[in-house]
């Protein structure tokens, strides 16, 4: 209940102001609102690249990974902090801004209403979805039913998702309560960086300046889905005891790619020395990718990006029918992974041995969720914002 009083209050502040600095007229200007920033960073360069007129304005959440400069031109704020000041400024952007775009969930849509001419674009941070959001997530029945109207309200201001495939196009349709018109399929804009080999060979450089034992190792990566448990136990449920006794001498190496909210229990690289390497808050996962020869992870989007270039994964999904009860999958996980399952580090550790990595289902997988992503997502947005007149 105390919580619901909060948000209210912090809405219909945000209400307040925004009503008023509706007053103003709207200027060219494009203002992102991001939490993970890559989709936007992406946006934001192709803009740049085409000399796009219209002013930029970031705001940012902190952990997003958008590089930009406050330059004048380019306005940085940071967004839904206890600066008083620059919320203000955030809010008068909002609500004077001809373009709208960002990448997650934001709770202050449901109390606003912009003026006609503005076209406001929900990037979301996934390419693809294995467990279910938005509407259809089933933690939202705990809610109250203004928190659910409050919901359905944020999602009816999206004027336009963008999509990689029919298939996600089908679960925005269902998660957001919006009709296909809503829907624009062009492609995933941080998905264009698997496409351009410089930015992977900077991206492979980048990993070896820090860590150059690592040029010659067969690279695992873990990135395991945020479970809230894992914030009170800072434990990994991979035994990597186990790993570095059966793997360390065979030239692997583990990097751990965990929730940057999430902090181990022990000092895994010094416990594990030339195997165990933390990167959480080093390197965007993309950037680890193209140097993974093996992924292992659970129920995360990463796979529908990771599949772009066809390399073998394992899915450790210890929890499985706790975690499918609790969150709910849009498809049979077991058949629509691609490669095998497994619950426990003695059989992830035989897929490795016996390499049973089920690298047939990896294009069809790749085919059904990046469809529409194949290089150029970026400039398809940028046009279809700047060049059709939308």
């Amino acid at each position: 209940m105390a919580r619901e009083i909060a948000i209210e209050i912090y809405l219909l502040g945000f209400k307040v102001l925004f009503s008023l600095f509706k007053l103003f007229p709207l200027r060219n200007k494009t203002t992102f609102v991001t939490t993970f920033g890559d989709n936007c960073q992406y946006i934001k360069d192709e803009m740049d690249k085409q000399n796009i007129s219209s002013r930029k304005v970031i705001l940012t959440k902190a952990g997003s990974h958008i590089q930009v400069k406050d330059d004048g031109t380019t306005i940085v704020l940071p967004f839904e902090t206890k600066n008083i000041i620059a919320l203000i400024r955030s809010i008068y952007h909002l609500a004077t801004s001809k373009w709208i775009i960002m990448d997650n969930y934001f709770g202050f849509l449901s109390t606003v209403t912009f003026k006609k001419p503005v076209s406001l674009v929900q990037v979301w941070h996934a390419a693809g979805a294995v467990k279910k959001f938005g509407a259809k997530d089933p933690s939202i029945v705990d809610r109250s039913a203004r928190a659910r109207k409050r919901f359905l309200s944020v999602y009816q201001q999206f004027d336009y998702v963008t999509t990689g495939s029919d298939k996600m196009a089908g679960i925005y349709q269902e998660s957001f309560q919006l009709p296909d018109s809503h829907i624009i399929r062009t492609g995933i804009p941080r998905t264009d960086f698997f496409f351009n080999e410089g930015a992977k060979q900077d991206a492979r450089r980048a990993l070896l300046t820090k860590y150059p034992e690592l040029e010659n190792k067969k690279i695992i990566l873990y990135a395991p889905t945020f479970r809230n448990a894992d914030l009170v136990s800072g434990k990994i449920a991979l035994d990597l005891a186990l790993l570095y006794k059966e793997l360390q001498s065979e030239n692997y190496a583990l990097l751990l790619k965990l929730h940057p909210a999430v902090t181990a229990e022990h000092n895994v690289m010094h416990q594990f020395p030339g195997f165990v390497y933390p990167v959480t808050g080093d390197f965007h996962v993309n950037e680890l990718l193209v140097s993974t020869d093996l992924l292992i992870t659970d129920y995360s989007s990463i796979p529908f990006e990771f599949s772009l270039l066809q390399k073998p994964m394992i899915f450790f999904a210890y929890d499985l029918q706790e975690y499918e009860e609790e969150r709910g999958f849009w498809e049979d996980y077991e058949s629509s992974m691609p490669g095998p399952i497994v619950e426990t580090t003695e059989e992830l550790l035989e897929k490795i041995r016996t390499a049973d990595y089920q690298l047939e289902k990896v294009e069809p997988f790749k085919q059904k969720w990046n469809q529409y992503s194949t290089g150029n997502s970026s400039k398809k947005l940028v046009d279809f914002l700047f060049s059709s007149g939308k």
